[in-house]
């Protein structure tokens, strides 16, 4: 779900790498579905499901989703499982956990020395 930058050049904190996205805040619903579409495909994301949170920031209000955060939604529309706030909070290994347990698949995930 992309909601609204967290880095815009024209915000409160704008990016300080020098090779960072120099992107203006979204104002228009069109803007933000352009900024979206070209983050999706900008970090080759294109295999997933990507939606874009209306201007009254709804989704981002409702779940806390500011600055990052991961989710994951079972197919009864349900919150499965959440991590804290990203990115210091982002806790991949449980997200695959839950992916792994929503799947039934019971078996511990590979590690890197398999």
């Amino acid at each position: 779900m992309y909601i609204r930058e967290a880095h815009p050049i024209d915000g409160e904190s704008p990016p300080q790498e020098a090779d960072a996205p120099q992107i203006l805040q979204p104002k228009t619903m069109e803007a933000r579905q352009e900024v979206a579409t070209a983050c999706v495909a900008g970090l080759e994301l294109d295999a997933i499901p990507a939606w874009v949170d209306e201007m009254d920031d709804a989704v981002n209000r409702a779940y806390a989703a500011q600055p990052d955060r991961l989710y994951l939604i079972g197919v009864d529309g349900k919150v499965v499982w959440k991590c804290g706030q990203g990115p210091r909070g982002f806790d991949p290994d449980g997200m695959e956990v839950a992916i792994r347990k929503l799947l039934g698949l019971d078996e511990p995930p590979p590690t890197m020395a398999e």
